[in-house]
């Protein structure tokens, strides 16, 4: 799960499954015959699903897509019987302790609840799409008939209001719902986008496609940074893979030319800069990363990669050198306590990263804001350091990178998060890179 040092090695949840979903679009695009091996040796370490396995109802859905996309490329019917059964966790009538509180359509992310009562998108977007995947491979018509039944109830609960995006989570205390605001994950809304366009081809009802298009702009509008190129703020707990392979749906089999464009001019920037051997941060518009860097962080640029050279085979970074003239600017700054400390940080050029240490935190919250000259991302995620799949923190992470489409004065405020607990917010950089 980490390069070039392995930190862990898995093959579940969604760090691991993002990476399959890269290997079957390389597969799907290209037609390499040493994808099946691999996809069948993965099969072979998948895990196997039982009704005693139901904890998570997350992990089962990222689990049931990877098992279907080795199937597709190998036809083993191992893949195929894992898929149903990871799906059924959720899917099946025992699955009743996560459709359950004030609003059972949607699904809680741990039995009844468990003690933040979240309602995630991660799970609900994944069954739409394994359900989706499902009744492709099976021509089982109660696989389209639950596929469409959640997703109306995606539409009613997860639709942030005004910008046809979706958040990732509601909170559900068994008497009312209410969502989480402006948490963004590149991975729920490209599933989203996915499976809007899938079942506008399925069912042939164009509505679902013109929903998919919507959230494909506002992610092209709300979700970039200044230059146009996509700007992922989760860290380690996102993936953007299906954001990539959504995009790529709307690109290539319906035709739309904003699409491509988002595609080809995130390649462009995160092709400018990869680590030795390669590999790609979690932001596109940022440096490479000096650090190793996490099955999290890479599955997007990877994902994108491939996608790219398919659109445009002869394709080159525009600016191939980038971020080779940053300047690093050490600054060993913390959040100050209280809830108006903030870390303000001036300068002038064209764009900045951020650096720190990522996993300082573990699991506990504490998102800092980001407002970029005095005014807050429509992104409310802001920058977490408080996960990382090792054991240790990883140091020399790009926690933000923004561009801009030409030098100036900047200001970039980092602040304490409103919405949490007094004194949770941690931030901890040890200074910036800055392209005058």
């Amino acid at each position: 799960m980490c390069v070039p040092a392995i930190c862990n090695q898995t093959n579940t949840d969604w760090g691991a499954d993002s990476l399959t979903y890269s290997l079957y679009l390389h597969w799907k695009l290209t037609g390499d015959r040493g994808v099946a091996p691999i996809m069948n040796a993965l099969t072979g370490t998948a895990r196997r699903y039982t009704a005693a396995d139901g904890k998570w109802s997350d992990i089962p859905e990222w689990d049931a897509i990877a098992d279907i996309r080795e199937y597709q490329v190998t036809g083993n019917m191992t893949a195929l019987i894992d898929a149903k059964s990871a799906f059924e966790v959720v899917g099946s009538e025992d699955s009743a302790s996560f459709a359950a509180g004030a609003c059972p359509s949607i699904d809680y992310q741990r039995p009844h609840g468990g003690r933040d009562q979240h309602k995630t998108l991660e799970t609900d977007s994944n069954y739409v799409k394994a359900a989706l995947l499902l009744y492709q491979v099976t021509g089982k018509p109660s696989y389209l008939v639950m596929a469409e039944r959640k997703y109306h109830a995606i539409r009613r609960y997860f639709l942030s209001g005004g910008s046809a995006l979706y958040t990732a989570y509601v909170l559900d205390n068994g008497k009312r719902c209410i969502q989480v605001p402006g948490q963004f994950f590149a991975s729920v809304n490209g599933n989203m986008i996915w499976d809007g366009a899938s079942l506008a081809k399925i069912t042939g009802s164009r509505h679902y496609l013109i929903q998919a298009v919507a959230t494909a702009r506002a992610v092209g509008r709300y979700l970039c940074d200044a230059t146009g190129v996509f700007t992922d703020l989760q860290t380690e707990n996102d993936v953007v893979e299906p954001l990539v392979e959504g995009m790529y749906l709307l690109a290539t089999t319906e035709g739309q030319s904003f699409a491509r464009a988002w595609l080809l001019s995130s390649a462009s920037a995160a092709a400018a800069d990869r680590t030795a051997i390669g590999g790609y941060g979690r932001f596109f518009n940022g440096p490479a990363p000096l650090g190793p860097v996490t099955a999290w962080q890479v599955n997007g640029g990877i994902a994108l990669m491939i996608a790219a050279a398919k659109l445009d085979p002869g394709g080159r970074p525009a600016d191939p050198w980038y971020w080779r003239h940053a300047v690093f600017v050490p600054d060993q700054r913390i959040l100050p306590p209280g809830p108006y400390g903030a870390v303000r940080i001036t300068f002038s050029g064209s764009a900045i990263a951020i650096i720190g240490t990522l996993g300082q935190q573990r699991r506990k919250p504490g998102h800092a804001r980001v407002l970029i000259g005095g005014r807050p991302m429509f992104n409310r995620i802001g920058i977490w350091q408080g996960e990382f799949s090792g054991q240790r923190g990883l140091a020399d992470t790009v926690l933000f990178a923004w561009r801009w489409p030409a030098p100036g004065p900047h200001l970039i405020t980092v602040a304490a998060a409103r919405d949490q607990p007094p004194g949770s917010t941690s931030f901890d950089m040890t200074g910036y890179y800055v392209v005058r």
